[in-house]
């Protein structure tokens, strides 16, 4: 199936467009008020009292509370910004043991949730709940109707029991990773099922038992498992970029073990399986074939393209490839050759679905979903209600951050995002955009303002007299003005990969005329790249897993890591540092776990 040619966009909204564009939106909006406003937390919270004082005041002076206009402007005069902090309380109240139905039925939207949403904690440093509703959701977007690898999660960190008056369960909510509750959602599965569930099929290459294993390799090994026994496979699909590569990685250093077993439907003897393997084995016959073919492909990944002749019909590789993922993109590109097409996978966060692929060719271009209302702050504004802009007042070229208010229950909530809007939509007036960055990814380093593009645009652009970057981290010591990458590469480093420093200083000064200023005053040192072994980010992920005891596909490598502890463990994988600068004081003084310096551990 070709994907559909995109219209070209325009920079203008004409003014049909717009009046458009206007109705439509505010429609969504008015049913989104309508729907949710008589909840506990809109009603209860003290975020909201100057909502309901708004329509007291119209039924003081006789006009209709209810009507669509009033409600609409009631909205824009009285609901404020909100945040974690106003919908934290209340969605505590799911996490109490054996939770009441009474106290939790209607808390953010009509009903109860299908479950709650453990939100990544890479970037904010604590984990956030979000009660995830069964509605004004979107799915993910297929380009091909063939076979799909898909790496998919039905995990859970723990299930919550709501209970009537009488003690009798009612429904069984699953708390965990979001998206694991966004598959279940997709797929329509209610935990309260699962044993039913894990004997079935999927419409992926894996069947669902799969998505119920919790450790990650063993998650990634069976996942790939039934993809290389599958030779019909057009589409690789994945939250994030990272996972393919890890997918890459475990095939490589697992082939000989992958081939033997898809030969014989054996299943291999991988701790963290043993609770699914009953339900694997009917769906693993022997493919003595198949693996007499893989045998003879060979896991010759050095060689580009290398994944079209395990697939010989692939045609696409859906992912996230926006932001800091989108470093992983000329590594998968290697491995999949020129001729199949990497796809957006569209945008999604814990809070609210955004977007979806405008152009199948573009991975960071998006039209805003109509099942929820957007609005947008100006990135040189405060952020205040009144300085909040519809999408029919927003402009070409310029950033903002994205507020969501969704059909879950959010108000007016600022996810953090920024934005830059790249046109509208010709056929509906529809805002086009592009992920720029995490807003709360700012910092400032000895008086230095550092963003994530900042840093992860410098990486890039010495990537050609170093190697090609598959994922990096920083460190960053405020105190010392000092900024280290951790990187690892594909392939050989560059016959010029000690150069990169020097080439990776001049990037940032030509992003950021601060930098200069501040290298003149001593108050910054020169950056420093160190090479990290092959498949670090890939065990980074699954100790990180094991540590927070999050499900698979959550964990992402932060572009800045701030805990002492992530930190000494990456530093022991460190295998050689670029140009002739040594590990600054301040870092190689921090002692890892055993204690031994990190000074020390970078030597070895």
């Amino acid at each position: 199936m070709i994907p559909p040619q995109p219209s070209p966009l325009v920079e203008e909204l004409s003014p049909a467009l717009r009046t458009m564009l206007k109705g439509r939106t505010e429609s969504t909006l008015l049913s989104l008020i309508k729907k949710n406003r008589d909840t506990r937390y809109f009603s209860e919270s003290p975020v909201f009292f100057g909502f309901h004082t708004a329509l007291q005041n119209l039924r003081k002076e006789g006009d209709n509370e209810d009507g669509d206009d009033a409600l609409i402007e009631s909205y824009y005069s009285a609901i404020p910004s909100t945040t974690y902090d106003s919908y934290e309380p209340f969605v505590k109240i799911f996490l109490e043991r054996n939770c009441l139905e009474k106290d939790v039925r209607n808390m953010f939207a009509p009903g109860l949730p299908h479950g709650i949403g453990v939100t990544s904690s890479t970037s904010s440093g604590k984990a956030k709940y979000i009660a995830q509703y069964s509605y004004g959701s979107a799915s993910t977007q297929k380009f091909t109707s063939g076979k799909t690898c898909r790496f998919f999660s039905f995990n859970y960190r723990h299930l919550i029991s709501v209970q009537n008056d009488k003690g009798d369960t009612i429904k069984t909510l699953p708390v965990g990773v979001a998206s694991a509750n966004l598959s279940r959602i997709w797929e329509g599965l209610d935990v309260d099922q699962d044993h039913l569930n894990i004997k079935l099929p999927s419409s992926y290459t894996s069947p669902n038992a799969v998505g119920f294993i919790s450790e990650y390799p063993p998650f990634m090994l069976t996942h790939t498992l039934f993809a290389l026994a599958e030779r019909e496979v057009e589409t690789i699909s994945a939250y994030f970029s990272t996972a393919i590569l890890d997918m890459i990685l475990y095939m490589e250093e697992e082939w000989d073990i992958l081939v033997a077993c898809i030969g014989s439907g054996t299943l291999p003897d991988w701790k963290g399986i043993d609770h699914v393997r009953e339900y694997l084995e009917p769906h693993f016959p022997p493919r003595p074939e198949r693996a007499a073919e893989l045998h003879a492909i060979g896991k010759a990944t050095e060689q580009p393209g290398w994944l079209v002749k395990v697939w010989p019909k692939l045609r696409a590789v859906s992912t996230t490839g926006s932001g800091i993922f989108a470093v992983a993109l000329p590594k998968i590109k290697h491995y999949i050759g020129p001729d199949v097409k990497l796809r957006g996978l569209g945008y999604f966060t814990s809070e609210a679905p955004i977007g979806l692929v405008y152009d199948p060719s573009d991975m960071n271009l998006f039209k805003l979903l109509s099942t929820e209302f957007f609005e947008f702050i100006d990135v040189t504004n405060e952020g205040t209600a009144s300085s909040l802009l519809c999408p029919w007042q927003v402009e070409v070229g310029k950033m903002y951050e994205v507020v969501v208010t969704a059909h879950k229950g959010l108000w007016r909530y600022p996810i953090g995002d920024i934005i830059e809007i790249a046109g509208f939509d010709p056929n509906d007036g529809t805002p086009v955009v592009r992920f720029i960055e995490r807003r709360n990814l700012v910092t400032r380093m000895a008086g230095v303002t550092l963003t994530e593009s900042h840093i992860t645009s410098a990486i890039l652009a010495v990537q050609d007299g170093l190697g090609l970057v598959s994922e990096f981290t920083t460190v960053i010591d405020d105190h010392s003005g000092y900024l280290g990458y951790l990187v690892e590469i594909l392939g050989d480093l560059d016959p010029k990969a000690d150069e990169a420093p020097a080439r990776l200083l001049a990037e940032f000064v030509r992003l950021n005329e601060e930098f200069r200023s501040a290298l003149d005053s001593k108050r910054i040192k020169p950056p420093t790249i160190r090479i990290l072994k092959t498949g670090t980010f890939t065990e980074y992920r699954r100790w990180r897993m094991d540590m927070n005891k999050s499900g698979p596909g959550q964990v992402k490598v932060p572009v800045v890591m701030w805990d002492n502890i992530a930190r000494e463990w990456i530093f022991k994988r460190v295998q050689r540092e670029l140009g002739s600068g040594s590990v600054p004081s301040e870092i190689a003084n921090i002692t890892t776990c055993d204690g031994d310096p990190l000074g020390e551990s970078r030597q070895r």
